[in-house]
């Protein structure tokens, strides 16, 4: 089944065009547009993106500076939330009010932290939804086990030919981590049935189908013309040794790293053919892959776990491109959860996917980010 969207990947080495980094240093992050001589300032993204100077850092928030008695604050200025700019922008408009039956947002965010682990979570609508008037297909959802400590994430991408794609992403998620917390409560911290996971979800799907279609047995082909969506489901548990994630996924979202400032794929994504070239083809939920493999990676100190679809994957592509260097920079210690959703509605030409990301910190040195 396809998803019938832009190919165009960044830095996919054989699997597409490379494009290679600009010779000599890298530009700053987040620079200043320039400012005549006596003209007032106009903050810019480095002003958004100050955490320390704002009050957040990796050790939790820090006192808001003082202004000198007689100094007059300025004006904060709306333009500090336009999106980042990477490379050549994306057109610039209003984005369209989504359509359908319910309400369905054009962006969420989420952030909190426990004692071993910082989470944070965004899901934005694509430029072209926006332009389209069509809802986000995207959707996320965690938990949190208080007893062992271990966190659950979902990560979904409803398929885009499917009718509700956005229902059926929406109820993976949901489904997911319920399922997951269950399994958590049960087994001392970890998902000891995975196949079961994807059942449940597989099931929840079906069951939401003959709802939608009032058809009390509606088939697996029908429930995916409906509510196909993919999905990466997990859990990260603490344990003596650090904190150990287990992961499954269905579909073409991935799983990244950053360690050392480099942004990295480990697993998932989308895979190159025989012939170089990068498909959009997915089998999603609710079919249920045959031969489930579930991923296993130690989340080191210093190291950031971050599980997104393929509208955030694609632009990354192999990690070398300026999407990678801008997460890999931005992401070094938690931010707070409306600048990740900011980082992640990027405007790059191109790419306009919807785009859900979370990400996990391990917090090994304190208590780290407060909420």
């Amino acid at each position: 089944m396809g998803k019938h969207r832009h190919q165009h990947t960044e830095d996919q080495g054989e699997a597409g065009r490379p494009v290679p980094p600009p010779p000599g240093p890298a530009p700053a992050l987040y620079p200043q547009a320039p400012q005549a001589p006596g003209a007032p300032h106009e903050p810019g993204l480095a002003d958004v993106y100050d955490w320390r100077r704002d009050g957040w850092s990796a050790d939790g928030p820090s006192p808001a500076p003082v202004p000198p008695a007689r100094q007059v604050p300025e004006e904060p200025s709306a333009r500090r939330w336009d999106p980042l700019t990477v490379g050549t922008a994306g057109p610039a408009f209003e984005p369209r009010p989504a359509t359908g039956l319910s309400y369905r947002p054009d962006t969420v965010c989420d952030g909190w932290s426990t004692d071993a682990l910082a989470l944070r979570l965004a899901s934005v609508r694509g430029y072209q939804h926006r332009y389209d008037g069509r809802p986000r297909e995207d959707d996320a959802a965690a938990g949190w086990d208080q007893d062992t400590g271990t966190v659950v994430f979902a990560v979904a991408d409803g398929v885009s030919d499917a009718r509700q794609p956005h229902i059926g992403s929406q109820l993976a998620c949901r489904s997911a981590v319920d399922e997951m917390l269950g399994q958590v409560r049960a087994g001392g911290g970890f998902v000891a049935d995975w196949n079961k996971l994807l059942s449940t979800v597989h099931w929840q799907l079906r069951e939401q189908a003959s709802r939608l279609l009032r058809s009390p047995d509606t088939s697996v082909e029908e429930t995916a013309g409906l509510l196909a969506t993919t999905l990466v489901a997990g859990a990260a548990t603490p344990t003596p040794s650090g904190v150990e994630v287990t992961l499954v996924s269905v579909g073409d979202s991935g799983v990244w790293a950053i360690k050392h400032e480099q942004l990295y794929p480990l697993t998932g994504g989308k895979q190159a053919g025989a012939d170089g070239l990068v498909s959009s083809a997915v089998q999603p939920l609710p079919y249920v892959p045959g031969d489930l493999r579930p991923f296993h990676f130690s989340l080191d100190p210093g190291t950031v776990l971050l599980v997104g679809t393929d509208g955030f994957g694609d632009p990354v592509g192999d990690g070398r491109g300026a999407v990678a260097r801008l997460f890999a920079t931005a992401l070094r210690r938690p931010v707070p959860p409306l600048g990740f959703a900011h980082l992640l509605d990027f405007s790059r030409e191109t790419f306009d996917d919807d785009r859900t990301l979370v990400a996990l910190w391990p917090r090994n040195e304190g208590p780290g980010c407060a909420m």
